[in-house]
């Protein structure tokens, strides 16, 4: 609770749920004192390299701004100075470094179903993004150097057009502030800002929480009963008649298909189901790597003794009641909710001798990459 009170400049994490979260910005001077950032430029930029890293590279031009997608080689990126200004985006460095894992943890007073990932912003003097706004929560968090934030209520969210950036037509600050290494920014969804790397380089981690629309919801929704409807039947007219127009439908045709449509049935618990696997399912580009090499068994419940186990940083795992979720897919462990539950909140176990079942599937698991020593 400390070190929550800190983060959130002395507000209890009750506080800030009541009177900040999805309501107003927050500004935190100091939230993490000690904090001076995960890496550094040349390891960030190397590690934009790697197929397995979502990565951007935004440049401002004369004519406007450019967006490319890595991976990058060295030789990609513009001058570090008296060039045009620029900035790398990397998503998701919590899958990658064990640091910005551990740092994403400590949101962990908002539930797990929203926290999405931690993105680092990496820019050049005068380096930015434009003025634009997020349709989900985030904290800025500040690390190596400063970067100057201009921020807005404004409901107009008009954005320029042809670019391949979201920013804003219009913007209009009405706050700003420049963040130090440790000071942190917290802005609800829609809430235009606008951020300047100032006085030299600087580092920006971005901790963002997902938000999915509803269109994305019933879409996948949608899918989802595709994959599992078994429905009976297949169109018949025994009864048809000699048609006055060919080209029109017959209205018992019509009828009979509504019919068959109407069959579709789903209730709390079919969507229930379906939520614990979407909100769990990994992201398309995530894929899990086996260790090298993967420990006998019995090699593997003494580590387990001795040092516990975590969750893979990319791995979710969920729980609504008794249902629990990993990765996209229903845990099948009867008899384990206590052990699920506290491996669900907080993402690891505790060093302990387990037999039978619960071992056999945290081994099974741990073989897969879902799961780390």
């Amino acid at each position: 609770m400390l070190a929550e009170k800190e983060l959130l400049g002395g507000l209890t994490p009750e506080h800030f749920l009541r009177e900040y979260w999805q309501k107003k910005p927050l500004l935190v001077r100091g939230a993490i004192p000690e904090f001076r950032g995960l890496i550094e430029r040349a390891a960030l930029l190397r590690m934009t390299g790697q197929e397995d890293v979502t990565s951007r590279l935004v440049r401002q031009t004369q004519n406007g701004w450019s967006l490319s997608h890595g991976p990058f080689r060295r030789r990609d990126f513009p001058p570090l100075q008296g060039g045009q200004p620029w900035t790398v985006l990397v998503q998701e460095l919590n899958h990658h470094l064990p640091e910005a894992d551990a740092l994403l943890q400590r949101f962990a007073f908002l539930p797990h179903a929203r926290l999405d990932d931690l993105m680092v912003s990496y820019a050049v003097p005068g380096g930015g993004v434009g003025p634009h706004f997020d349709s989900y929560d985030v904290f800025l968090l500040q690390g190596q150097g400063h970067r100057r934030w201009q921020i807005s209520s404004q409901t107009d969210l008009e954005l320029m057009p042809g670019l391949p950036l979201r920013i804003l037509k219009h913007f209009h600050a009405e706050q700003e502030w420049v963040l130090a290494p440790g000071d942190m920014l917290y802005l609800p969804p829609s809430f235009a800002h606008h951020g300047i790397a100032e006085g030299g380089e600087c580092m920006t981690y971005s901790i963002g929480f997902r938000a999915p629309t509803t269109q994305e919801i019933a879409t996948q929704f949608l899918v989802y009963l595709q994959d599992r409807l078994d429905l009976p039947g297949i169109h018949a007219d025994p009864d048809l008649k000699l048609p006055e127009h060919p080209g029109e439908i017959p209205a018992g045709m019509m009828s009979g298909l509504m019919e068959m449509i109407g069959q579709i049935r789903w209730d709390r618990q079919i969507m229930a189901d379906f939520i614990g696997r979407y909100l769990t399912e990994p992201k398309a580009h995530v894929y899990f790597e086996p260790p090298e090499p993967v420990l006998p068994h019995d090699q593997f419940a003494g580590q387990l003794a001795s040092s516990g186990i975590r969750l893979a940083p990319a791995s979710r795992l969920l729980f609504h009641q008794a249902h629990f979720y990993l990765n996209g897919e229903p845990v099948d462990l009867p008899g384990q909710s206590a052990l699920l539950t506290e491996l669900a909140d907080q993402r690891r176990l505790t060093p302990r001798r387990l037999k039978d079942t619960a071992l056999d599937w945290l081994y099974d698991r741990y073989a897969e990459g879902f799961l780390v020593l």
